[in-house]
C-alpha cells in the first residue's frame, strides 16, 4: 500500500490521504473545488467542477495514473438540477474514455461545495 500526496492539489484536511495505491489500483479521496492553496472556488457549479478535475488530474499524476486510466467515478452533487451542467464539464474530461460512474445528490458537502468527485484508476 502506498499513500499518494501532492502539493498540486488541496492537502487533506482530516485523518485521510489524497489517495492510496493498492496492487496497481489508485483510490482517490473525494475532491472538492478547493485550490491547491486551500481556497474554495466560489463560482458556479461548472467552475467548481473544473477545479475538481484539476485536483483529480494532480493526484492521478502523482499516483502514476491519468484520466485515461480511470475505471470508476463517483459524483456527488448538492442539487440534481445541476446534473446537466456537471455532466457537460465531466464530458470535457471524459469525452473518448468513459469510465463507469455513479452520481448521487447529497444533502451537504464539505465546505458547502456544489460538487465532489472521487475516482478509481489503474496505475500505469
Amino acid at each position: 500500500m502506498k499513500v499518494v500526496s501532492t502539493t498540486e492539489a488541496p492537502a487533506a484536511i482530516g485523518p485521510y490521504s489524497q489517495g492510496i495505491i493498492v496492487n496497481n489500483v489508485f483510490y482517490s479521496s473525494g475532491q472538492i473545488p478547493l485550490t491547491a492553496e486551500g481556497e474554495m472556488v466560489n463560482g458556479d457549479v461548472k467552475e467548481q467542477t473544473h477545479q475538481v478535475f484539476k485536483n483529480l488530474q494532480a493526484v492521478l499524476k502523482e499516483a502514476g495514473a491519468s484520466l485515461e486510466t480511470v475505471v470508476k467515478t463517483t459524483v456527488f452533487i448538492k442539487d440534481m438540477n445541476d446534473f446537466g451542467s456537471v455532466n457537460e464539464v465531466y464530458g470535457e474530461y471524459f469525452h473518448t474514455h468513459k469510465p463507469a460512474r455513479s452520481c448521487v445528490e447529497v444533502a451537504r458537502l464539505p465546505k458547502d461545495a456544489l460538487v465532489e468527485i472521487e475516482v478509481i484508476a489503474l496505475v500505469k
